[in-house]
Parts: structure tokens; sequence; C-alpha cells
């Protein structure tokens, strides 16, 4: 595998991480340096440790795999998204510029698992190609993921405090739209 078809697969695989990224800037307050890189570590890690697993897992459980990854984004990102829908609606009226509820560790978490089922998928499938070095594909896709996620989070602080109380509104939706799209992409095109 070359250089730009790796970097391909890091960035495509970086997508949700990015859009996710870019949420989180929308709509939690304090979403400081310190989150930031936090949320930058975690993406890039689980978008690294996906890889690898799906990698060691190879073909012996691929089919298990694909079968049910599609169900557990739509899910994650579907309650949270619709959590942040839920809050948007509900804070609507008090005009509040960004959610007051915060980020924190767990919300973090079940969001690195949400977008990071994919590259397990993309691990399997690089145990069937020949010349494949694990770790070094898995540690480009960490800090392409890293790099991404980072810059994702001050593109969502800068257009946050544009788009004042619709940020959760906007942020949930978009969240839906990602699980949606997983679960359509794994059902009807895989």
């Amino acid at each position: 595998m070359g250089f730009i078809e790796l970097l391909l697969i890091a960035a495509g695989l970086s997508m949700d991480a990015f859009a996710v990224s870019v949420t989180n800037g929308l709509c939690y307050k304090n979403v400081k340096l310190k989150w930031t890189l936090a949320m930058g570590l975690c993406f890039g890690l689980f978008q690294g440790a996906m890889p690898t697993i799906g990698y060691f897992l190879g073909s012996t459980f691929a089919d298990y795999i694909t079968a049910l990854d599609h169900y557990v984004a739509l899910t994650l990102l579907g309650f949270i998204g619709g959590k942040m829908l839920y809050d948007g609606v509900k804070s609507k009226e008090e005009e509040v510029k960004r959610s007051d509820s915060s980020i924190n560790l767990g919300i973090l978490l079940v969001q690195g698992v949400a977008t990071s089922i994919d590259a397990l998928a993309v691990g399997v499938s690089f145990a069937m190609l020949p010349n494949v070095n694990i770790v070094t594909a898995a540690g480009f896709i960490a800090l392409v993921t890293f790099v991404l996620s980072i810059t994702a989070v001050f593109v969502g602080k800068k257009f946050g405090s544009l788009l004042n109380n619709k940020a959760q509104i906007i942020g949930g939706l978009i969240l839906i739209a990602i699980g949606i799209k997983i679960f359509i992409e794994h059902t009807f095109f895989s």
C-alpha cells in the first residue's frame, strides 16, 4: 500500500471524527485547549487502535464485525445526537449561546468508539492485503485523525459563536445524520 492510498484511507476514516469534533466545538462551552487536545487524542487513539484490532481479528470474525458495526454506530450517535437535539430545542427559549452542559470523558469515549467502528472493518481488510505494515498504517491514521479533530474543534468554536442557540440543534442533527449515513452505507452498499 502506497503513501497516497494510506493518506486517502486515513482522511476518509477521520471524517466522522472531524464532523463530531466540529459539533463538539459548536455545542459545548468548556471546549478549551485541554479538551480540544483530549478530543484529538481520543479520536486519534480510537482510529489507530481499531484498524489494529481489526487486523489481528482478520478474516476469522469479519462477518460478525461487519454484521453489527452499523447498528452500534447508529445507536451511539443517535442517542448522543438525540440528547443534544432535545437539549437544543428545550433551551431554545432561553437563548443560550452554547450548551450549559459540559463535554466529559464519558461522552468523549462514546464518540470515539462510535466514530471509529469503520476503522475496525478497514483493519480486517488490511489483514487480507499483502505487505501491510499495520503499525505504520494505524499510527498514520491516528496522526491524521488527531490533527483533523483538533482543527475541527476550532472550526466548530468559531461557527458556534455565530450560530448562538442553534448550535446545539445543528450539532445533534449532524450526529444523527452520521449515524444514519454509517447505517445506510453498511446496510445497503456493503
